[in-house]
């Protein structure tokens, strides 16, 4: 029997926390706790919350016996030793160059041999899907999420994959050229609010309010299908070149597949594409138990 493991993952305004079961891969009779933190606050007070919003998913069960605690964290971070290198990007700046592994191990009075695992929130998403998806079923997949930017992930028997097949040795696509620009200029929630703005003259808030207008708005829903015949027809060649099996989509622009999916597929069919199509069921679940199943 193996014994459960905390997922976490670590956004801009809070955390979300989960208790995994690493043998039945599920969440069941474990609650999720979340909590909200100021990402501007002393590093203290952010490293507290944090450990405070652990011991609570933790439900009574001690912390020791865990097999581990696994963190979807954004980054510029150092995943494999645990220290935070934000700056310049708007989040958690007074957290540079701590060392958060041993700040949590502090805080949580574990030892110093305890598993706390980081890695990149995007890859962690794609880990939970491979395990818990619907995608679970394909040893190779590619992981995307859609929101404010655009997050790959290949993988192969449930380990992200970078330097092979032709992926780019991060193992990310965000800053391939894409369009006139870059795929996370093309593939976020920027593109959108850019390309409304040029085609009528107006401002939107967001992609939720977009896809609202689509149902009456002709320019609105022109947008999403370019969408998602552009996405197709970047996608195309990594899928082909990985022989992924699956292609699972997360984020909160997915919300938004009926009015882009259908010239997404027909993009990928032309390009002769046969990786099967999915819309993440799980969103921030997956997250949380691909961060578990880092402490495999």
């Amino acid at each position: 029997m193996i014994n459960p493991a905390i997922g976490s993952d670590i956004g801009g305004t809070h955390i979300t926390c989960r208790l995994f079961d690493l043998h039945s891969n599920s969440f069941e009779g474990s609650r999720i706790v979340r909590e909200a933190v100021d990402c501007h606050a002393p590093a203290g007070e952010i490293l507290d919350k944090w450990a405070q919003s652990i011991t609570l998913a933790a439900n009574d069960i001690p912390l020791s016996s865990l097999v581990g605690i696994g963190m979807a964290m954004p980054g510029p971070f150092d995943y494999e030793n645990g220290v935070a290198w934000f700056r310049n990007v708007g989040k958690f700046e007074q957290l540079y160059s701590i060392n958060v592994r041993e700040e949590l191990l502090a805080r949580l009075r574990l030892p110093h041999d305890f598993s706390i695992r980081f890695q990149n929130d995007a890859a962690c998403f794609a880990i939970g899907e491979s395990y818990t998806g619907q995608v679970a079923a394909h040893r190779r997949l590619l992981a995307i999420t859609l929101g404010t930017g655009f997050g790959t992930t290949f993988i192969k028997d449930h380990l992200p994959i970078a330097g092979k097949y032709g992926i780019p040795d991060d193992g990310f696509l965000y800053h391939i050229a894409a369009g006139n620009s870059i795929a996370d200029d093309q593939f976020s929630t920027r593109w959108f609010l850019k390309e409304y703005l040029r085609l009528t003259g107006y401002s939107i808030a967001g992609v939720k309010e977009l896809a609202q207008k689509a149902e009456h708005d002709a320019f609105a829903a022109g947008i999403f299908k370019s969408f998602g015949k552009n996405l197709g027809e970047f996608l195309a060649p990594w899928l082909l070149g990985f022989d992924a099996g699956g292609l699972v989509i997360g984020g909160n622009i997915s919300a938004a597949f009926p009015l882009f999916g259908e010239q997404l597929q027909q993009a990928l069919t032309l390009a002769e594409v046969k990786t099967k199509l999915y819309i993440s069921q799980h969103q921030e679940n997956a997250a949380l138990s691909g961060s578990a199943c880092l402490c495999l």
